[in-house]
């Protein structure tokens, strides 16, 4: 069950996604820490944040709504109080979660975090508004994902994934910048921009208004996501998006994800991480897989149907003059000239 991640070794592809399993340790009374590859933290930012104030998550059909806010303890407290229990589970892998509202932010949290013990790898959330870029997200702008890519490469001390954005064009596209600009692996993807209503109130469920979708409502266009991410880049997918049986785990293993990671699945039962990764295990026992690695990229597409589209995906030519500029690295601009303007003006931080 054993996987290779941008240079970790994971005792299985299961890892607790970000934003859904606290800070790992609040987990130990109920889950079997060491049964899981690793869990990547909440968000950690410079200062601490309290998020956004209630309602902050709501349901909807087979899936949720969180506008949680990115809330916080701070890089200070997280060092000092909550990653040190961490070290009682050797074999579970902590991938801390940054962001920050400009690159010096999000620098100035890998720095600090550089001489802290029990960090396997950093994970970028690209999805912050850039607040020198007119409050566009840094992941949806080819040109601010590449300046902050290769910021926090340059100087992070461990591996570095890359959480990209789904609200974009071509994700394709954007797993190339991030793959050029350094990231040692990708996750894809964060959550989908949405939003609810309550009819008979006339008002926003959301304080936010608008939040992140995410569960099995998401699954087969996070399939996609993961498939074309991966046949775009040589660095490793980290593949999410409504998760919650083995089959799923499986499925986004065969669409080119070297590991998974497990979400909203955690909210409606604290331990689907650990039952996700034993029964991932046991169907590969059931189906005579010796090496849950092998599962990755073994998708079978029959026909010459996606032939060009492949060829598009992979850097080769696009259908479309304008498509085959985009996607072959051309003009930068994901979100119209917001980004052009941003590289002009240096890419202020």
């Amino acid at each position: 069950m054993r996987v290779r991640l941008a240079g970790l070794e994971l005792v299985n592809p299961v890892i607790a996604a970000s934003g859904t399993f606290g800070y790992g340790i609040e987990f130990e009374e109920i889950v079997s820490l060491e049964r899981l590859g690793a869990i990547v933290t909440k968000g950690i930012s410079m200062e601490p944040m309290a998020g956004h104030p209630s309602p902050r998550l709501v349901q909807t059909a087979a899936g949720m709504l969180n506008a949680i806010g990115l809330q916080n303890v701070g890089v200070r407290e997280f060092i000092e109080r909550k990653l040190p229990p961490m070290k009682r589970y050797p074999k579970c892998k902590v991938i801390v979660n940054i962001f920050g509202y400009t690159v010096n932010e999000y620098v100035g949290v890998i720095e600090r975090l550089n001489d802290a013990e029990g960090i396997a790898a950093y994970e970028l959330n690209v999805s912050c508004p850039n607040v020198h870029a007119g409050g566009m997200a840094f992941g949806a702008d080819a040109g601010s994902l590449e300046y902050l890519s290769s910021r926090a490469k340059a100087a992070a001390r461990r591996p570095l994934i890359v959480k990209l954005t789904p609200n974009v064009t071509s994700i394709a596209h954007m797993a190339r910048v991030a793959a050029d600009s350094g990231a040692d692996a990708v996750s894809v993807a964060n959550t989908f921009l949405a939003m609810a209503i309550d009819a008979e109130e006339r008002k926003p469920r959301l304080s936010n208004v608008t939040g992140g979708l995410s569960g099995p409502a998401i699954k087969p266009i996070a399939l996609r996501l993961v498939w074309e991410a991966s046949r775009a880049v040589k660095i490793p997918v980290l593949g999410m998006g409504g998760i919650v049986t083995p089959t799923d785990a499986v499925e986004f293993l065969l669409a080119g994800a070297t590991a998974i990671q497990v979400g909203t699945a955690s909210f409606a039962d604290p331990r689907a991480t650990e039952g996700l990764a034993k029964g991932l295990e046991s169907w590969c026992r059931g189906h005579d897989v010796t090496k849950v690695s092998s599962l990755t990229g073994a998708l079978e597409v029959q026909g010459p149907s996606h032939t060009s589209e492949q060829r598009s995906l992979a850097g080769g030519p696009a259908s479309h003059p304008s498509e085959q500029r985009s996607l072959a690295g051309g003009p930068a601009r994901e979100q119209g000239s917001e980004g052009a303007r941003t590289r002009d003006q240096g890419l202020r931080d």
